[in-house]
């Protein structure tokens, strides 16, 4: 809630990327990260999580979409996989990880959701509902294209374009 100084969507995220042993998937409309979110995806990639996160190919804001792929070049580096929903823009905001917990609800990975709105969400732990949550993700990555790295190397104009855009991700 935007009215206490306790993050619920952003400290359960963080806390179920820390925590993953062997995956972590995650569907977001919208990927603006801020550096403590972007470390700990990076990190738990590096440690050998299957970290993979699915966002819209089509966009339906072509700048949020443009600041959500500048992230996308040390993500991948970092080990992450990365995949953009093909058929077309992907709503859905879920995290599943090691056949054992799951959030699913309205806050997006973005400034707005974690920060400003209030948004709410279901956790699931330890359900049998989580097979039928891993298996959505499994289907809409099969539908996806995976993001390689020579397509996420923007030339001198995409970094400048990026950097413009970060400057205003709070407002996206």
């Amino acid at each position: 809630s935007p009215i206490d100084e306790f993050n619920v969507a952003e400290n359960i995220y963080l806390q179920i990327i820390n925590c993953a042993k062997k995956y972590v998937y995650i569907t977001t409309p919208y990927l603006i990260l801020d550096n403590e979110m972007l470390t700990a995806i990076c990190l738990a990639a590096q440690s050998g999580v299957d970290v993979r996160i699915i966002t819209p190919y089509v966009p339906d804001k072509w700048y949020v979409h443009a600041v959500s792929r500048s992230h996308y070049q040390p993500l991948i580096e970092a080990g992450v996989k990365i995949y953009e929903y093909t058929p077309g823009f992907v709503h859905a905001k879920m995290f599943v990880s090691d056949d054992r917990l799951a959030i699913v609800g309205s806050a997006n990975m973005d400034y707005r959701s974690l920060y400003l709105h209030f948004e709410c969400g279901t956790l699931l732990i330890d359900t049998p509902a989580l097979a039928d949550l891993k298996a959505d993700c499994l289907d809409t990555i099969a539908k996806s294209r995976r993001m390689k790295p020579e397509d996420v190397r923007p030339g001198f104009w995409g970094r400048l374009l990026s950097a413009v855009l970060r400057v205003f991700a709070p407002l996206m």
